[in-house]
């Protein structure tokens, strides 16, 4: 299977590192739109499945609870529609689609793990806290012959720039240098934006390769250079 046509699970080797960012006031006040709406439908999926745990667990088939319950399911089928056309202020074209997108798949994968370990219930909701963090995705446009660090929507623009989707240009600081020089055959996957409680921000990015990320030396004296996750996203 070819590099063009392979995800990136796929890909034999990742590696995940993080940089801080440099926004401006209108890039912070986006973050933090984008971090609000991603907890928002976190807490409106957790909502919403746990109004359909207690409604399933009434025994006697009475109409309303019987209609209420195909209406979640409904809405519980296409999330993102859902919900959006509930809470009219998610349809702003200042959010990022794939924030949404990415914090669905976060609670269904929490739902996921809460029901392997427990037998009844749902995950907690997630509280408003200092810190601000949302998820986005890096696509290739089906013209993109050789997806690489420099021509998804979240690409490197030189070696002090990223663009993010929303958010534009940003200066950012701290990526390896073995990265820099080898850009071309590194995808680029899952990417985190993130506050932490002193206010600095920063940029996490998943990276997936055919080719290891770890530079293995000609002398056993020296080491190598790199974290080789290998794992799956």
């Amino acid at each position: 299977e070819s590099y063009v046509s392979q995800t990136m699970a796929q890909l034999p080797y990742h590696y995940g590192f993080k940089v801080r960012i440099f926004p401006s006031n209108q890039q912070k006040r986006s973050i933090k739109r984008n971090s609000d709406a991603s907890r928002f439908i976190y807490n409106e999926m957790n909502g919403l499945n746990r109004e359909l745990y207690q409604l399933k667990q009434v025994k006697i088939p009475i109409r309303l609870v019987q209609q209420r319950i195909q209406t979640l399911e409904q809405r519980l089928k296409n999330p993102a529609t859902g919900i959006s056309n509930s809470h009219g202020w998610l349809n702003d074209k200042a959010l990022d689609s794939l924030m949404k997108a990415n914090a669905i798949k976060n609670y269904r994968r929490a739902w996921e793990m809460f029901r392997t370990v427990h037998q009844a219930g749902t995950p907690v909701f997630h509280r408003k806290r200092t810190e601000q963090k949302y998820q986005t995705s890096c696509l290739y446009p089906a013209k993109v012959k050789h997806p690489g660090m420099t021509n998804g929507s979240v690409r490197l623009l030189d070696h002090q720039h990223i663009q993010l989707p929303k958010l534009g240009r940003l200066r950012f600081r701290g990526m390896p240098a073995k990265l820099l020089a080898r850009k071309p055959g590194i995808r680029i996957g899952t990417v985190t934006i993130s506050m932490d409680a002193t206010g600095r921000y920063y940029v996490s990015l998943q990276l997936a390769s055919q080719h290891s990320f770890v530079v293995q030396t000609a002398s056993k004296a020296q080491t190598s250079i790199g974290i080789d996750l290998n794992t799956d996203n």
